[in-house]
């Protein structure tokens, strides 16, 4: 446990990221947690990064931690609130009923965007489209276009503000 060593500084840390350890879709009994390298807490799901001028290594910590370590109460908990929301809105995503259109396709309406997914001739992979704005990544299952379909709309909505 860091917190009862000397040399590592308690305070002056800098936030420099929140990631979410849990692969989009994955299980929550799938999860590898990671472990907070300040008080050893062994369920860390989303994983702040913290770095200090006086120190050579960024740590990865809870989000607790990260507020003490930063002396932030606000960004740290509002950046892993952010990353939650996120994943319930995939899960909300993934358990969307799609329909087909004529050419076989999957498609769906919400909130104002037409989603598309189709399968492309000639590399047989999965393509999506997000209203006109055709994506350029292939995907090799109908579940990974999904995903992308969902990072699409979150990307343009981030974007277009």
């Amino acid at each position: 446990m860091h917190w009862s060593k000397a040399d590592i500084p308690h305070k002056g840390w800098v936030l420099v990221d929140v990631y979410d350890i849990r692969a989009k879709g994955q299980s929550a009994s799938n999860t590898s947690y990671e472990q907070c390298m300040m008080c050893n807490n062994e369920r860390i799901r989303f994983v702040h990064v913290v770095s200090h001028p006086d120190y050579s290594e960024s740590l990865t910590v809870g989000c607790i931690c990260a507020e003490k370590m930063t002396n932030d109460y606000v960004n740290p908990k509002r950046k892993e609130r952010n990353l939650r929301n996120k994943a319930q809105r995939l899960t909300n995503w993934l358990k969307k009923e799609w329909s087909i259109n004529k050419n076989g396709n999957l498609y769906l309406r919400v909130k104002g965007d037409y989603v598309l997914i189709f399968q492309d001739k000639k590399t047989k992979k999965y393509k999506c489209i997000i209203n006109k704005t055709f994506g350029q990544k292939l995907f090799d299952t109908i579940g990974q276009a999904k995903v992308g379909a969902f990072n699409g709309l979150e990307y343009f909505k981030k974007n277009s503000k």
